[in-house]
């Protein structure tokens, strides 16, 4: 199993830098950027970074650790010029970016920078649409899409990613359109929850997978909770999940998460503050719950 950290872009760039270079230095696995531009609150005030520059960033300056967006939305860019974006990430990472795309939620983002923002249906209609372009940029010499909201005419993309296949990840929980999405294009899936949530999804997964002929086993999936372990996590006001407990706790949800078919957790860094608190959290999440169930 994986494990990745998730640092909150509403913090400075100093503090999200040290966060992903510590997290490299002390073995785990990926860092992720979520991509919004302003808080999700009224009044909407306060910091947030830039998902892809962020990116950009972390790629030349912290080295191993995988990169990637969770998730782009994809109502913000261009699918053709995310796809741009995203090669050139992993060329400059040397071939370790992955793209995590979704529909695009945040309302007041799109409503205050005047993107257009659809009902739920329309939006799932433009995400289906972007996954083909960017996987045929991303795999093809040349691409040709006719679609109803993106129409590409023999475009090219150079360079393409170092990696033979730049991972798409897609991320979201809806058992109709969503899931089937994933079966169609996805490389990997991510969503929060617990591990009886992951499994319970996991099976519509695998029955849309089967559905368009493909092996169910081909989609990696990814999990999110809140951790606060024996006390060190601090509210953070949003209704996510959160699970508190022991080390001995933790461990039986990472099992859960391994019995649900999940191969990597991802560990949000939202209610851990940061420096020092932050680094023995990290430290004692993989070095005491993550231990036995680390890939070797």
């Amino acid at each position: 199993m994986r494990f990745s950290l998730w640092p909150t872009t509403a913090q400075r760039w100093e503090d999200f830098h040290e966060a992903a270079a510590y997290a490299a230095a002390t073995g785990w696995d990926g860092v992720w950027a979520a991509d919004h531009f302003m808080p999700n609150t009224s009044p909407a005030e306060g910091p947030m970074l830039e998902c892809f520059t962020v990116l950009a960033g972390l790629a030349t300056t912290v080295p191993r650790v995988r990169l990637g967006s969770l998730v782009a939305g994809n109502t913000y860019r261009h699918p053709a010029v995310l796809a741009k974006m995203v090669s050139t990430l992993d060329v400059l990472s040397g071939g370790r970016a992955v793209l995590g795309l979704g529909a695009g939620w945040q309302e007041n983002e799109h409503r205050a920078y005047g993107i257009e923002f659809s009902d739920v249906k329309g939006r799932l209609a433009r995400l289906e649409e972007a996954c083909a372009v960017v996987r045929g940029l991303l795999d093809e010499d040349r691409t040709t899409v006719d679609g109803r909201y993106y129409a590409l005419r023999d475009a090219p993309l150079e360079p393409k990613p170092v990696q033979a296949r730049l991972p798409l990840l897609v991320g979201g929980g809806g058992e109709k359109v969503t899931l089937r999405i994933v079966a169609r294009w996805a490389d990997e899936w991510n969503t929060w929850g617990t591990p009886e949530h992951l499994a319970a999804k996991g099976r519509v997964l695998d029955r849309h997978c089967e559905a368009v002929g493909r092996d169910p086993k081909e989609v990696t999936r990814s999990a999110q909770v809140l951790v606060d372990l024996e006390g060190l996590g601090a509210p953070i006001g949003r209704p996510m999940p959160t699970v508190s407990g022991s080390v001995a706790r933790l461990q039986e949800l990472m099992g859960g998460y391994v019995a649900a078919g999940v191969g990597e957790f991802v560990l949000p860094d939202w209610n851990l503050g940061t420096g020092s608190a932050r680094r023995d959290v990290m430290d004692r999440f993989l070095g005491e719950v993550a231990a036995p169930f680390r890939e070797a």
